[in-house]
């Protein structure tokens, strides 16, 4: 699919075997390394990414910093906090992050960027809402002046490249 210039594509696959400019954490306020993505980030990164988010220390919900990318492919990480499933602002929250990261994209010249789908693991923010929320956010951003050629979301589960997929026909099939 595109956007102006922009490019927005749906993978199946692991994130940190993606070679793009930069994968999306889905991380945590105190950016400690966790579970799923965080984990898998965090694991295959190094030190590197540890280190500097202890320097960083601390995330909001709904907003996201970037650290470089240890020994990943991607020369940075971002890492965005989204909310929990069950936080009642949880779509203007999920919306702020994914925007933020766009934004500091832009800010650090990031021409590739791939997103998992934030907060639908450990967090429990329900899978179809997620995809609708973070696929407009996305499309809302690239329709601006940007210099991101692709946005990639990579996801690791069928069922949830199923959704984001339905999600990506229905909120494209009028553009």
């Amino acid at each position: 699919m595109k956007i102006n210039h922009s490019e927005i594509l749906l993978e199946l696959g692991d994130i940190t075997n993606l070679k793009v400019d930069a994968i999306v954490n889905a991380a945590n306020t105190g950016l400690l390394p966790g579970g799923g993505v965080c984990g898998a980030i965090h694991d295959k990164g190094g030190q590197e990414i540890f280190d500097e988010c202890s320097k960083i220390g601390y995330c909001p919900e709904g907003s996201a910093v970037i650290t470089g990318g240890g020994s990943l492919y991607a020369r940075n990480v971002v890492h965005a906090v989204g909310p929990s499933g069950g936080d009642p602002d949880r779509k203007e929250k999920l919306t702020k992050a994914v925007t933020k990261c766009l934004e500091l994209c832009d800010l650090n010249d990031i021409k590739t960027i791939a997103f998992p789908a934030i907060s639908t693991g450990i967090f429990g923010y329900p899978v179809p809402e997620a995809c609708e929320v973070m696929i407009s956010a996305t499309l809302h951003y690239l329709k601006g002046k940007t210099m991101i050629e692709k946005v990639i979301f990579c996801l690791y589960e069928d069922a949830v490249h199923r959704e984001f997929s339905k999600a990506l026909k229905r909120l494209t099939d009028n553009l």
